[in-house]
């Protein structure tokens, strides 16, 4: 990512001396991703498969806290790193290259960090991964924040999360994990989204952290599966009767969105874009809707941010490496309003843009850094 991104706080305007220092906590598994793009096809077994482009980068829940963090908001991770040198590198690369807050985090003495191997190809990615669950806090060295070399008992991971104006987590059936609901009583906005039910009942009751929640974010396919309908946007209708917020992604379609409290409703195309990497679009997705509803900006503006944001991110490799930052935003802002095929109405729905973004910007299209393990920026 390039060092010249401006630094922009889209909740300048709303901080308070009162306010908690951390805007978004989350919590989860970093991977280091590596990343193969340019495939001419899925590899066929017993070939050897060249890529045209490659990079590491760390993954996981690094995604979403890249994300948050590029879109100037503070960000909190807890986490658990190897203290081998792809752990090193994660940490290094948020901490350092991202200005992520680890304090929370942990380096796990004799722990190899997971790994993911991800090749995309045909708009899609086929993903390998490798790695084994962190033993539990209490019962291993490793003081929070404390990086690859201090040790000390850190019993209060993750149970413990810091005052944040918002909080992100991953539901999964059967499951509740404490930190969702000490967060929401302490004044957390609550963000879920949710993977695929592999138990095949679909059942929202069995999501009990759902009760914390602020918003839901589910794709379609899940969306309809947990409310039993067949159309997304009647889902999401019937999701906004058990949390506040609930937008559904669309896919090629863009989002839909329905406010519970006052039974508004929003929905915003997606952007045509020539997709290189989908890996991390989902999070990028959550990240702008975050940042736009910790704005207070009105329901359709947050998802024309939050499909903004992941359209940019498909067009670069990598989940954390294709995050936008405002630079990015301001780079595509100012090059469709000079593209003289663009449609008014179209323009109009990103006008908000125009009263956050930088009145100059870089050329577009924009050249990344591509951070790989050995090299120096």
């Amino acid at each position: 990512m390039s060092t010249d991104t401006p630094g922009i706080d889209p909740l300048l305007a709303l901080r308070a001396p009162q306010d908690p220092a951390c805007d978004v906590f989350l919590t989860g598994t970093v991977f280091l991703d590596i990343i193969f793009t340019g495939l001419d096809s899925a590899p066929v077994r017993g070939t050897e498969s060249w890529a045209r482009g490659m990079g590491s980068s760390p993954g996981g829940v690094a995604n979403m806290a890249t994300a948050l963090a590029r879109l100037g908001l503070h960000t909190s991770l807890a986490a658990a790193f190897g203290d081998d040198h792809y752990g090193e590198y994660c940490w290094d690369a948020l901490e350092q290259g991202e200005g992520i807050d680890l304090s929370m985090s942990r380096t796990v003495p004799g722990w190899h960090s997971p790994v993911t191997v991800s090749m995309a190809y045909e708009g899609e990615r086929t993903m390998v991964s490798h790695g084994h669950e962190a033993p539990a806090p209490s019962a291993v060295p490793g003081q929070a924040g404390a990086g690859p070399t201090e040790t000390a008992p850190n019993p209060a991971f993750p149970q413990c999360p810091p005052r944040a104006r918002a909080a992100i987590a991953s539901l999964a059936p059967g499951r509740s994990e404490p930190w969702v609901a000490t967060a929401a009583r302490h004044g957390a906005l609550v963000f879920a989204d949710v993977g695929w039910d592999e138990t095949g009942r679909w059942d929202l009751d069995a999501l009990p952290d759902l009760a914390h929640c602020e918003a839901f974010l589910p794709n379609a396919e899940e969306a309809m599966r947990y409310t039993r309908t067949d159309c997304p946007r009647a889902a999401a209708h019937a999701l906004a009767e058990r949390v506040p917020l609930a937008v559904v992604t669309l896919g090629a379609e863009g989002a839909y969105a329905v406010d519970g409290r006052t039974g508004a409703a929003a929905q915003v195309p997606a952007i045509e874009v020539e997709a290189l990497d989908p890996t991390g679009a989902g999070d990028v997705f959550v990240a702008g809707f975050v940042t736009g509803t910790l704005a207070d900006w009105p329901l359709a503006d947050r998802l024309a941010f939050a499909g903004l944001t992941a359209a940019l991110s498909v067009q670069e490799f990598g989940g954390s490496l294709s995050a936008p930052g405002w630079a990015e935003i301001a780079a595509w802002w100012q090059r469709i309003r000079t593209c003289e095929s663009q449609d008014p109405t179209a323009l109009e729905r990103y006008a908000f843009l125009e009263e956050l973004l930088p009145t100059t910007a870089r050329a577009w299209p924009l050249r990344r850094a591509v951070p790989t393990i050995g090299f120096r920026q």
